[in-house]
């Protein structure tokens, strides 16, 4: 029986994609935060129906991630960093994974919704651009799929702003464009990583399809756009503003070298790595400055 359930939670663990899951709920924690430190709110009054939204917009994300793995099955077959889910193993049929994604989407969408209006649309553009516009329509056939996949997870933090107040303001825009922004390297870092994978699967990531070059011009070219931001958020203080300049120059600079080295792997894990921290870093800090 332990065992069993073991498996189950690993099941789980790898239909929701865990790691994804904790990495979109930290924006929607410091959308929230930040509009209680710029409105009249208080935190005591706003809890409990952030808690709403938060649980919401997991439910919400859990569900787009199942019908992601349902509807990729057939690479997810082919990519070694996917064979591990269970719609790959078989230890979950297809149809119980269907039944899974568009019931926890449907709650997640509920819960949102008698909490803030506002909130849960931003919740279903998310929902339909990763399920809908990524998942089963740009990601085999475009590059620009990470483009569109990087909407859904821009949402986030005006989901949260929305809670407490009209996301509207400039703040909450200047943040969802940074995760919009930041999510283009940070996916091309992975695709370069796995490029035999993804060009085994034919999918149509910028490095399979465009070359290793282009990808770094591109990648170049997004990070550049991330470093003008926080000039437009200095409501969160020049502490905020000089760190994360330091933060963007830095990162840019690592893009660059790109062009300059010969191992492609290992400058593509280097530049995963960073993004990852970059995206803890600057979140944590935004809530940080505010307190």
């Amino acid at each position: 029986m332990g065992e069993q359930k073991g498996q189950l939670l690993t099941d789980l663990k790898y239909l929701f994609k865990g790691g994804v899951l904790i990495a979109n709920a930290l924006p929607v924690i410091t959308g929230f935060w930040l509009a209680i430190a710029f409105t009249d709110y208080t935190l005591g009054e706003s809890w409990g129906n952030f808690l709403l939204v938060l649980i919401g917009s997991t439910l919400v994300m859990a569900g787009a991630l199942t019908l992601n793995n349902w509807y990729d099955v057939d690479i997810d077959r082919i990519m070694k960093r996917t064979q591990k889910r269970p719609t790959v193993t078989g230890n979950m049929s297809l149809s119980s994974v269907l039944t899974i994604g568009i019931v926890l989407s449907i709650i997640g969408i509920i819960f949102i919704f008698f909490v803030s209006i506002e909130s849960a649309i931003y919740a279903l553009v998310g929902w339909v651009t990763y399920v809908i516009f990524y998942t089963m329509w740009s990601k085999r056939r475009y590059t620009m799929n990470t483009i569109i996949g990087s909407i859904s997870g821009a949402v986030t933090p005006l989901i949260g702003w929305a809670v407490v107040d009209d996301a509207w303001h400039m703040v909450p825009i200047v943040v969802a464009l940074i995760l919009f922004i930041f999510q283009m390297p940070h996916t091309y870092a992975i695709a370069i990583r796995k490029y035999d994978e993804y060009k085994a699967a034919n999918v149509a990531m910028l490095p399979v399809v465009r070359g290793y070059t282009v990808t770094k011009w591109h990648t170049t070219f997004w990070i550049a756009c991330l470093i003008p931001l926080p000039f437009l958020i200095t409501e969160l203080g020049m502490l905020f503003v000089v760190l994360s300049t330091i933060i963007h120059i830095g990162w840019l600079i690592l893009s660059i070298v790109g062009f300059f080295v010969k191992d492609n792997l290992k400058w593509a894990n280097g530049m995963f790595k960073y993004s990852v921290y970059y995206l803890t870093v600057m979140f944590l800090m935004m809530i940080v400055v505010t307190i």
